[in-house]
């Protein structure tokens, strides 16, 4: 038996989203990895493109695309990452359908698991650090055409957020960290001391970032919000800045008018991971990024919290308790 995690439609993912059993699947084919899962995470972007689905399926539609779990199979003649072996805990990403207990998988996206890291860590591997592998790039990279600024970040209390601070300390990126509350501000002062934080609970939240910023120009800002807040971030850029918009939060567009990219020379960069991942980055740079992400994963394991463990049985529970306000870490689903 498979049990797995469906949709035919778009809505409301503790409505849409149901859970189906079906037969164990049959051995795996080349370039394919036979995988049981033992847990998966409820990201946000999981569950906001289930409500964005347009219109009604005619077939269930697997949910999901990240899990771990252990290779019970690998497909005649096929390539696969180093560590990845019968017996042996991988993760994958991007793979749809991975919400179930039996998937199989695409080589391509399938990595193994360091063997110090617990399945809770393993199920976090790859989507969040490689968020953040390409969000430093954006940075770094916009920074080094002579940008002496500093990163501006909203949603700086998510599972992404708190790896991205991590990780432009480790690359002497300066940053400022914006969140929604005071009592979260307070709470990333806790595990990041040395960077600043600012509420967006304080109507002038915007002078308070130019303040802390100490003079410095905010050369680029980490967006996954977008709406109103979004706007704000574009007014804070210094000339020549780039706003990088990652996540639908917001349901309101972002309303800007061309002289304020105009007169600024700025840039306005989405930047959607799971969709350009794989088709935009080569071979090399693909296991360069998932060798990078692992290295995240083996440094600050104390950023991957989880903010609590459901079963498979408990799906809408799992899927409300994801989009929480205040949640502090991410949501993980046992599948046996």
């Amino acid at each position: 038996m498979n049990r797995r995690v469906v949709h035919t439609r778009g809505g409301p993912p503790a409505d849409v989203l149901t859970v189906v059993e079906g037969p164990e699947p049959t051995v795996p084919e080349r370039g394919q990895v036979l995988i049981r899962t033992t847990a998966f995470p409820v990201h946000p972007g999981d569950l906001q493109a289930v409500e964005a689905y347009p219109g009604t399926a005619a077939q269930p539609l697997p949910a999901g695309l990240e899990a771990t779990g252990v290779v019970e199979a690998i497909g005649p003649g096929t390539p696969v990452a180093p560590g990845v072996e019968v017996g042996a805990r991988v993760t994958v990403f991007p793979q749809p359908g991975a919400w179930a207990q039996w998937v199989v998988a695409d080589a391509e996206v399938t990595a193994a698991v360091p063997e110090e890291l617990s399945d809770e860590v393993a199920a976090q591997l790859l989507a969040n650090p490689l968020t953040t592998v390409m969000l430093r790039r954006e940075a770094q990279e916009h920074l080094a055409f002579g940008y002496d600024g500093l990163v501006v970040q909203t949603a700086a209390g998510s599972s992404v957020g708190r790896l991205v601070t991590g990780v432009c300390q480790f690359h002497h990126l300066a940053l400022v960290n914006v969140v929604r509350s005071e009592r979260g501000a307070a709470e990333l002062r806790k595990r990041f001391p040395d960077v600043p934080v600012v509420s967006t609970e304080h109507p002038e939240w915007a002078d308070e970032v130019r303040s802390v910023a100490g003079g410095r120009a905010v050369s680029v800002a980490l967006d996954p919000i977008g709406g109103k807040l979004a706007e704000r971030l574009l007014d804070l850029l210094a000339p020549g800045g780039k706003l990088v918009s990652y996540g639908l939060i917001a349901e309101e567009p972002i309303s800007v008018h061309a002289a304020t990219l105009l007169n600024k020379s700025l840039t306005l960069r989405g930047k959607n991971v799971v969709g350009r991942w794989l088709s935009e980055a080569s071979a090399e740079r693909r296991a360069s990024d998932v060798a990078t992400a692992r290295q995240i994963a083996l440094g600050p394991t104390d950023q991957f919290d989880v903010a609590a463990t459901y079963g498979l049985g408990e799906l809408a529970g799992a899927v409300e308790h994801a989009v929480r306000p205040g949640k502090v870490g991410t949501v993980l689903v046992r599948t046996w």
